[in-house]
């Protein structure tokens, strides 16, 4: 099976990969400057998920965020595109081990979306994170790619950069 990668450098020379691993898996990789605490709180926090999450070149704007950030609770984000009709993005948390490791249900749909685990390994003052996305049915991930939905990881990993060189800003780190 051929890979689909994903590659752009960013102002602090990370990299952002996105590969097709087989028919239903998608697994995007990327080093985050900042300690792994920190960014998985900007993953749970919902004041902080709101700031980076929502790639700003796609016209979508996040009109709500609610998490609720332990196993079986639950998560509901509703956008609006370019002032369209909003749209839900809702499932629950079925692991929740703090700075470590976070997986959760994408509901939405028919067939319901995929299972993403999202893994923080900090090294040295950085994270190596890893979002593994396992979808329901080849069809399912071929959708959306075709969608577009997977291609914003990039920027919405340079936002989340942003945010946590604010956050080291504002509590005096180096």
């Amino acid at each position: 099976m051929e890979a689909r990668r994903e590659s752009e450098p960013t102002p602090m020379n990370n990299r952002t990969t996105v590969e097709r691993k087989s028919e239903r898996e998608l697994v995007v990789t990327r080093t985050v400057n900042g300690p792994a605490r920190i960014v998985f709180e900007a993953f749970t926090k919902p004041e902080l998920f709101a700031r980076w999450w929502v790639p700003k070149s796609c016209g979508l704007s996040l009109l709500s965020c609610e998490l609720d950030v332990r196993v079986g609770g639950t998560y509901r984000l509703v956008f609006s595109h370019n002032g369209s009709e909003p749209m839900a993005f809702f499932g629950r948390y079925l692991e929740v081990t703090p700075h470590s490791r976070l997986v959760w249900t994408n509901d939405e749909g028919d067939e319901g979306g995929a299972v993403t685990t999202a893994t923080f390994e900090e090294n040295a003052g950085t994270t190596l994170l890893v979002m593994h996305d396992l979808y329901p049915s080849k069809e399912a991930l071929d959708g959306a790619i075709a969608s577009g939905s997977t291609s914003g990881f990039s920027e919405t990993f340079e936002q989340l950069d942003e945010l946590l060189v604010s956050l080291d800003v504002r509590v005096g780190r180096s």
